[in-house]
């Protein structure tokens, strides 16, 4: 499959097309297997062993395995372990709300920050500018931020200082930025 796709880099994939892992014709017994792991993008899903376009775009391959759907529109859609700039827009009880520039605000714990706890919380305020990323996106469930990493540090990620701009930019700017 992972060959199937490299063909198709920079050709437009419409929705319901599909890419299916194919076993190669040839096993040899000596030679170690090599398991391909391809990672989706926005605009690509996977359904059980085959791979299914989901909007319409020009496929990209960034190394080694990432594969996404390059399309032009208007509203960020939210992906899972993906990073963004968000304002936080309201305060009630230990949850923040945080509008990222979707369809519907993101959920973002107070307990998602690097070294808070239920005495210590972080002092977050509404207006503030959080980087955060997501853990939970699916188009079933309210998109849900931390601003931790896996292994539990922030490592950059937490409430901007005072000061600054924020500018809002198109979706097409910033996927030319993330290819840099």
């Amino acid at each position: 499959m992972f060959s199937c796709l490299k063909e198709k880099v920079g050709e437009v994939l419409l929705p319901g097309d599909e890419f299916s892992f194919e076993a190669e014709e040839k096993i040899s017994l000596t030679d170690p297997v090599k398991v391909e792991k391809v990672v989706c993008g926005p605009g690509l899903r996977r359904k059980g062993d085959r791979l299914v376009v989901c909007k319409s775009g020009v496929l990209r391959h960034k190394q080694p395995d990432m594969f996404w759907i390059d399309s032009q529109q208007r509203r960020y859609v939210p992906v899972k372990g993906e990073s963004v700039i968000g304002v936080v827009t309201a305060k009630s009880g230990d949850i923040f709300k945080v509008d990222f520039g979707g369809s519907e605000q993101a959920s973002l714990s107070y307990l998602a920050f690097d070294g808070a706890t239920k005495r210590n919380r972080p002092n977050v305020q509404v207006g503030d500018l959080v980087f955060s990323q997501f853990i939970v996106a699916n188009k079933d469930m309210e998109p849900e931020l931390v601003c931790i990493d896996s292994s539990g540090r922030a490592n950059g990620l937490g409430v901007f200082g005072a000061g600054g701009l924020l500018f809002r930019v198109s979706l097409g700017l910033v996927r030319r930025y993330e290819r840099v």
